[in-house]
């Protein structure tokens, strides 16, 4: 199915504060650097795999690889959508790579993981929207690495469940998509994408009784009470893991930057998400939907246990 050309949509969020050229002092990356990383982007690379660490230059990418934490991102690194907050690639992707699960899997099984986080680009150019070659990913994983828990951060899939269904039904470990923003500037933020539609697909993997997780930006030109009311509405759906960080602006093409939220606040919007019945918060100005998503593997076991 050829991929429509897809159009920007002008921004209206306010751009009040946005003149500050330098991040504040707890905004703080490590420097990507060590043997650790070094032979982890070797290996990366030699399996012709991506990763959103990469592909969306994160912050964290330093900190996590020398830890031999990576988040890796299958169907290419080439997205059909144009998310004015992502850093990764815009345009007509590549056929999926056949070989890729079998290599997903192979990487995983050397690096003795507890718990680690598989990501995706959009893929609107596949009829299934890419879901097969998540399921046989997903299997490739388990089939060679027993003992790590593995979480799938998918795509809406135009909010069709039965396609949500065929990752589902391979099992992992948890099922995470992101809701990335409040309502209100959803179809800002996510170009091709909705806030409700994204609801809907977690609401189904609550319904199928599957461990959930969510995150969204901070920083977008949201208010406290909207950040609440979604931290509320997740909960009350029954989400498990929800997660809060600071939006970093990649380059003067995406949307700026309304203001930098400091760490006391995110930390006071953690105690309230943990208030609401939300089980594992992670909450700060570098955190992304993997950040110290090992952490979360002894909640999970514990999950699937019950």
């Amino acid at each position: 199915m050829p991929m429509e050309k897809q159009s920007i949509v002008k921004t209206s969020l306010p751009v009040l504060n946005t003149v500050q050229r330098k991040h504040p002092q707890w905004i703080k990356a490590q420097f990507p650097m060590g043997d650790n990383f070094v032979q982890l982007r070797n290996m990366v690379h030699r399996l012709n795999l991506h990763t959103v660490c990469e592909s969306a230059k994160c912050p964290n990418i330093g900190e996590c690889w020398n830890e031999k934490a990576l988040t890796i991102m299958i169907l290419g690194d080439i997205c059909t959508r144009s998310c004015r907050f992502c850093d990764v690639k815009t345009g007509k992707p590549n056929p999926p790579d056949p070989n890729e699960p079998k290599h997903v899997g192979q990487i995983l099984s050397q690096l003795n993981l507890k718990h680690t986080v598989i990501t995706c680009v959009d893929r609107d150019d596949l009829t299934d929207g890419g879901a097969h070659h998540w399921a046989e990913t997903i299997g490739e994983v388990k089939k060679q690495c027993h003992d790590m828990t593995l979480e799938v951060l998918t795509g809406d899939f135009k909010g069709e469940t039965d396609l949500v269904d065929i990752v589902l039904d391979a099992k992992p470990d948890v099922f995470s998509h992101n809701l990335e923003t409040v309502p209100r500037l959803s179809r800002e933020v996510r170009v091709q994408a909705s806030y409700e539609r994204s609801y809907r697909i977690l609401e189904h993997a609550v319904k199928q009784q599957h461990i959930t997780k969510t995150g969204i930006m901070l920083g977008l030109g949201e208010t406290i009470d909207e950040v609440k009311t979604v931290i509320r509405e997740c909960a009350s759906l029954g989400i498990h893991i929800f997660s809060m960080g600071q939006y970093l602006r990649p380059s003067t093409n995406h949307l700026p930057i309304t203001r930098y939220v400091h760490p006391d606040e995110f930390a006071e919007l953690k105690n309230y998400a943990l208030s609401q019945g939300l089980l594992h918060v992670e909450s700060g100005p570098l955190v992304r939907s993997s950040y110290h998503a090992e952490g979360q593997a002894a909640i999970i076991r514990n999950l699937l246990n019950n």
